[in-house]
């Protein structure tokens, strides 16, 4: 068994990850395809990861087990890992990098407004994701309150389309999705969709980044970013990042997420 590090570095596959947080079968496929993009740019195998929570890349990353990953914009505002991790880009749609959180009730809900969420069940997303937990918690925290105070109950989907459908069934009284995502519901499922209405929205925040790995090779993330910021002027390309909600990959501003990673601090 040879040891990966007594292989030259670009002989050795560069390691793509990302969670599936709507439907996992969905999701391979274009970033498969995002995948074959970079490994015929490079010249080079590319393996492409997935995993079920922001917890578990978080942890495949920590430990330098990949080079690449799709982080959520509260897994990377989270980051404290032992690999030194930089903004390799971002994901735009619809001409911006910012998303809003939505707060989404049964369509039969008498709820008004926030305030008529307390003692009920909320469902949120991943203790990771931003639009599906921290968003709410910091809205709490200006009320001095926390989710597990305030709610009566909290549950975890770790898939925005299963916030949805929980919600949607009456399974939770509330929940918090991703407002791209919902977006792309409406579109894909409007039936499921027509089930809920949102109550409030809660402000933007920058779309989860791309991330690479610190140790990289200079000329190697510069190549990255090169193949990244192109993308989409391939067709085909372009249709697979349509499915997971990207238009395109853009230069990253890492002052973005700088309020978010003081908020984590503060919450955690």
């Amino acid at each position: 068994e040879m040891s990966v590090s007594s292989v030259p570095e670009e002989q050795r596959p560069l390691r793509v990850a990302f969670a599936s947080v709507i439907s996992p079968r969905a999701t391979r496929q274009p970033y498969q395809k995002i995948v074959d993009v970079l490994a015929e740019g490079m010249q080079r195998p590319v393996v492409l990861l997935q995993r079920k929570t922001y917890e578990d890349l978080n942890m495949l990353v920590a430990d330098g087990e990949v080079d690449v990953a799709f982080l959520s914009t509260g897994a990377y505002a989270a980051y404290r890992g032992a690999q030194p991790i930089e903004l390799l880009a971002m994901t735009a749609t619809n001409g911006t990098v910012l998303y809003q959180t939505y707060l989404i009730v049964p369509t039969d809900s008498t709820a008004q407004s926030f305030a008529d969420l307390q003692d009920k069940v909320f469902a949120f997303t991943d203790p990771l994701s931003y639009s599906g937990r921290l968003a709410v918690e910091n809205h709490l925290l200006s009320l001095q309150m926390t989710p597990e105070a305030y709610f009566k109950r909290c549950i975890y989907t770790y898939n925005h389309d299963k916030s949805i459908w929980a919600v949607a069934n009456h399974l939770a009284d509330a929940a918090s999705v991703d407002s791209q995502i919902y977006e792309y519901a409406l579109r894909t499922n409007p039936q499921l969709v027509g089930k809920v209405r949102i109550l409030s929205v809660l402000p933007d925040a920058p779309t989860g980044p791309v991330v690479m790995r610190s140790d990289l090779p200079a000329e190697e993330k510069e190549h990255l970013k090169r193949l990244f910021y192109h993308m989409q002027e391939d067709a085909s390309v372009q249709e697979a990042m349509h499915r997971v909600m990207i238009d395109s990959f853009v230069p990253p501003d890492p002052g973005l997420y700088e309020a978010l990673r003081q908020q984590y601090v503060m919450l955690h």
